[in-house]
């Protein structure tokens, strides 16, 4: 069997592969600014530390997103120019995974904190 041949795809999936990367970024940014306002501004609420770990998390968990976003950026376009079929990748279980364990920690820290 040959080799793939790349090819330009149309443009609009171009675009649109784009698009994709630029709402993970902002996803992204939006984790990191959230773990900063929790690590920086949440009140002392008897647990520093649980309340730490929420901030640290959100910015790991935005960190990583980032890279994993150009990553897929990536991998995509060059399946795009093969004609392949696109990749799956990490980012949905890992924002669905790490928001849930946040969102825990944070009902954790409302409740105790009562």
């Amino acid at each position: 069997m040959g080799e793939a041949v790349e090819e330009e795809p149309d443009y609009r999936f171009t675009l649109a592969n784009e698009r994709t990367f630029l709402a993970w970024v902002r996803t992204a940014l939006a984790l990191v600014a959230g773990g900063v306002a929790v690590w920086q501004y949440l009140p002392d609420m008897g647990w520093p530390v649980l309340r730490s770990g929420i901030g640290i998390a959100l910015v790991v968990l935005g960190t990583v997103l980032a890279g994993l976003s150009h990553h897929r950026w990536r991998v995509t376009q060059r399946a795009m120019r093969l004609g392949q079929p696109l990749p799956a990748g990490p980012q949905v279980p890992l924002v669905a995974v790490g928001v849930s364990v946040v969102a825990v920690a944070v009902l954790v820290l409302v409740v105790v904190g009562r």
